[in-house]
């Protein structure tokens, strides 16, 4: 098993900086790259194998929203990757570097990455992850990590807009049971990347722990592929109070059919170090 980490924004939140504005981490890339640096080395030291970068919410629309040029936001995309891999430098040891894609309703910043349905079309989404896309490739991140993909729609944009630039990627939907949240089934949302040479792993992100194993189960058969799980800690995103409510419920044997695993929001590094331990006690039977 490959270890992925945990809840960037989460781990940045605890160092004590507010993510409560519409660019979310992306935020810091401009104003505490450093402390970027830090929370990805604090993951890589627990045991992660592969830093996401902070670029999930980072869009030319978002930062110009902000008052950013694009060649400033360009310079941003790039240090994304640049942070992440001077993390891995001080770490030391073989790990990547996943630029992360996340979906359009991201940029929104009002939960619709987990509603999906934009009313925008294929097209214009492929146009729209094509823009950074391009930019992260050029910094030389080790994959693409397309994660949070609400529907389908997107999923066949984001792998559209990757094409030619010659970074291969993990396809990750975010789900509610047996569905994509925008209420597709899973065999057909997995079908997309079946027989596509780029993609080196499908699955699952920023879902309850509970729905992990079914969905793998789905995504191995469908599609032959390695399959990558990194769920929330199961507690749920209130976007209207812009605040988690409930209790963690994340553990490592709910990952165990997952060839990549990590967590996504609210996983600490705790979490991670747990996740490698299991797995290394599991490993060493």
């Amino acid at each position: 098993m490959i270890l992925l980490d945990g809840g960037l924004a989460t781990e940045l939140e605890a160092r004590g900086h507010d993510l409560s504005g519409a660019l979310w981490s992306a935020r810091l890339l401009a104003e505490d790259p450093q402390e970027i640096i830090a929370a990805h080395e604090t993951f890589f030291r627990a045991g992660a194998d592969v830093a996401i970068t902070a670029s999930y919410q980072a869009s030319f629309e978002g930062f110009a929203a902000q008052g950013f040029e694009p060649e400033q936001t360009a310079v941003l995309l790039r240090r994304s990757v640049e942070l992440a891999r001077r993390a891995r430098e001080l770490v030391g040891g073989t790990r990547w570097v996943a630029a992360s894609l996340g979906p359009y309703g991201a940029i929104l910043a009002d939960g619709s990455e987990y509603r999906g349905r934009y009313g925008l079309s294929v097209g214009w989404l492929t146009g729209f992850h094509r823009a950074r896309a391009e930019i992260l490739a050029e910094a030389g991140p080790d994959l693409f990590a397309l994660e949070t993909v609400p529907d389908i729609d997107e999923a066949v944009a984001m792998l559209a807009a990757i094409d030619g630039l010659g970074v291969r990627a993990w396809l990750s939907y975010t789900i509610e049971g047996d569905r994509t949240r925008a209420g597709q089934p899973l065999a057909e949302a997995f079908s997309v990347a079946a027989g596509d040479e780029r993609i080196v792993a499908v699955g699952v992100n920023c879902c309850a722990p509970e729905d992990v194993g079914p969905a793998l189960e789905i995504a191995r058969q469908v599609t032959g592929k390695p399959v990558i799980a990194y769920p929330n800690s199961g507690e749920v995103w209130d976007a209207a109070a812009r605040r988690w409510t409930g209790g963690s419920r994340f553990r490592p044997e709910l990952l165990a059919g997952a060839d990549l695993a990590g967590g996504c929001c609210r996983v600490r590094p705790a979490d991670i170090a747990r996740l490698r331990h299991t797995m290394e006690t599991v490993a060493g039977h």
